[in-house]
């Protein structure tokens, strides 16, 4: 399958086995239907945990039986996050989602060091993927929210999750772009320094499984005549598949600016960690947060 499209990541996972997600203090309308859409698709089975009450009035406010849940009872939201990784812990989930609580909170009991999903030293990365109306297929990008200015070590981590999401969703050789405000190499600039070394360890095989090129501009990354005008060859430029950016504010900035300018979709979750962990917002869709399980589950 040529997977353009984020209903056909959906798609994809339907032929998969069926994951087990655990949704920390699922309280809330958007996310209930969301995991409901996802277990009624055969993608996932799901626990949630959060306040019973809350949770039983939201499934029936959207009609939904929740029976099709397995609930346990937490009303404290700090509570209800460490609940659900010390189910993941036991081996009893392969999904982590965040639901009605803030990130801190949810970050939180990720990182904890007795209850936690993270092994000593572990870098976490958000990852998320675009379904953009002005592109010609899925971009994925990284990092948009949690590193806030990574370095040599941490890129090397974030371009790994970026190709394992692309593998998962089927992308078998996708197309990174390492970006900087320029494809020139200008030593003075660090993300042209690191955008080289990244592409330099790709081509000698120190990092597998894709097409690097870096450094490169994001218009040269994305549009075809841009690269064109700016003789920029190499297979990369105007046709990327995924996009590693130099630190928080260029990758929180493109992620606004997909979404609220051009109505881009997205999913998007956190890599690094014992199990993928679905991040984001409490206002995101039920839509959204139906993508970013199924791009969740996509991992084998």
């Amino acid at each position: 399958m040529n997977i353009t499209k984020l209903d056909q990541v959906v798609e994809l996972v339907k032929s998969k086995p069926k994951k087990r997600i655990v949704v920390a203090y699922a309280n809330d309308d958007h996310t209930i239907e969301a995991v409901h859409n996802a277990v009624n698709m055969g993608i996932v089975s799901a626990t949630l945990v959060g306040d019973e009450t809350t949770i039983r009035n939201v499934c029936k406010s959207l009609n939904i039986d929740p029976s099709l849940f397995t609930i346990i009872h937490e009303p404290v939201d700090t509570k209800a996050a460490l609940t659900c990784c010390d189910i993941i812990n036991e081996g009893k989930g392969d999904i982590l989602m965040k639901g009605a609580l803030p990130t801190d909170k949810y970050m939180r009991a990720i990182l904890n060091k007795e209850r936690g999903l993270c092994p000593p030293n572990a870098i976490i990365t958000h990852v998320t993927v675009f379904e953009n109306p002005a592109y010609h297929k899925l971009i994925i990008a990284s990092d948009c929210a949690i590193i806030l200015n990574p370095d040599l070590k941490q890129k090397q981590f974030i371009l790994k999750s970026i190709i394992d999401t692309a593998h998962a969703i089927g992308i078998e050789k996708p197309k990174i772009a390492i970006i900087a405000a320029t494809e020139q190499m200008s030593p003075a600039m660090q993300a042209c320094v690191d955008g080289a070394i990244l592409s330099k360890m790709v081509e000698r095989g120190q990092i597998k499984g894709a097409l690097v090129d870096g450094p490169i501009s994001l218009d040269v990354a994305l549009d075809e005549e841009a690269a064109r005008i700016k003789k920029m060859t190499g297979g990369v430029a105007g046709d990327a598949d995924g996009l590693l950016f130099p630190n928080i504010e260029s990758g929180n900035v493109f992620y606004k600016a997909s979404t609220k300018f051009n109505k881009a979709e997205c999913g998007a979750f956190l890599a690094g960690a014992k199990v993928p962990c679905v991040l984001s917002s409490r206002g995101d869709t039920a839509l959204t947060k139906l993508y970013s399980i199924a791009i969740s589950a996509a991992f084998d």
